[in-house]
């Protein structure tokens, strides 16, 4: 009986370093936002007292909470759909064979590779109204005749969605190609001899072989459209025509650092984190086939 026990301690010390770092990095952290959520407490100052409630009913009550998951919504399906489609098709592109294939994938990882502030810099100074390469080049072909005020208001949005698919779509190629490319070819041949066309080799080849790693990729880029931050922020930095692409996040992080409302700021991201969970749990019940897949 000693030997086992001695066994078993020896098991738990060697994962506890594991289970410390687990418990630091996101039970503790959860549990305290839980616990402030409940509190109305400065941002900066040790003045809190206990709510309850109090901070989820004035969210509920407040309009601008509701905008902001409007357009949270608005950002991350939007981005999601453009880039599952996006890195789909240019995944089966780049794994035909053709010259210069190794440089056209190289380039291609660009807009992953270089840090979120340089490309929403690149990115405001080709939708500048007044001096950007885009509206120079609509003027110069006839297109419209007055500059577009792409960062305005009535079109930030779409801005920051072209934005956030040519920035991110490169992840969505990279996990499609590196399965297109495990797929036997003569999955294809066979495909080819029954006279399947290339939309028939695409649904009953390689769909169903993708089908997996799409369930896998969509949940990830789900998670993370939904709590994106950086490229929000920098896009409309909080202020002017920023507040029309003002999603949970960017409000949770004005409520708690602009208005020093740590405790409604938490509360905002206790409710993300609920919807986050609940639509974890809706995905994997609806897409269970495609979870045993992946």
């Amino acid at each position: 009986m000693r030997r086992p026990l001695a066994q078993q301690a020896v098991g738990w010390l060697a994962i506890a370093p594991g289970l410390l770092l687990i418990l630091a990095l996101t039970v503790y952290p959860v549990g305290y936002a839980l616990w402030l959520s409940l509190l109305d407490k400065h941002s900066f100052f040790p003045e809190q007292r206990f709510v309850g409630l109090d901070n989820f009913v004035y969210l509920w009550t407040d309009a601008e909470f509701w905008q902001s998951l409007w357009y949270g919504v608005v950002y991350s399906v939007s981005t999601i759909v453009l880039q599952i489609l996006l890195g789909v098709a240019a995944a089966l592109v780049l794994h035909q064979p053709f010259r210069g294939r190794g440089l056209a994938r190289a380039m291609v990882l660009f807009p992953y590779m270089i840090p979120t502030i340089v490309a929403v810099i690149l990115w405001k100074w080709l939708l500048n109204d007044t001096y950007g390469v885009l509206n120079y080049l609509l003027l110069a072909w006839g297109v419209v005749r007055d500059p577009i005020s792409w960062l305005g208001a009535d079109h930030i949005m779409l801005s920051l969605i072209a934005v956030s698919v040519w920035q991110f779509f490169p992840f969505v190629l990279l996990a499609i190609l590196a399965r297109l490319q495990t797929i036997p070819e003569e999955l294809y041949d066979a495909a080819k001899v029954d006279g399947a066309s290339a939309v028939g080799r695409f649904v009953y080849v390689t769909l169903p072989h993708i089908r997996g790693i799409l369930f896998v990729v969509i949940l990830l880029r789900s998670i993370w459209m939904f709590t994106k931050f950086d490229t929000v922020w920098l896009m409309g930095e909080g202020a002017g025509a920023g507040r029309f692409i003002r999603t949970l996040p960017v409000y949770a992080y004005m409520r708690t650092l602009t208005y020093y409302q740590a405790g409604l700021g938490s509360a905002v991201a206790v409710v993300m984190f609920g919807i986050l969970m609940a639509s974890t749990v809706v995905y994997f019940t609806l897409f269970r086939k495609e979870a045993d897949i992946g």
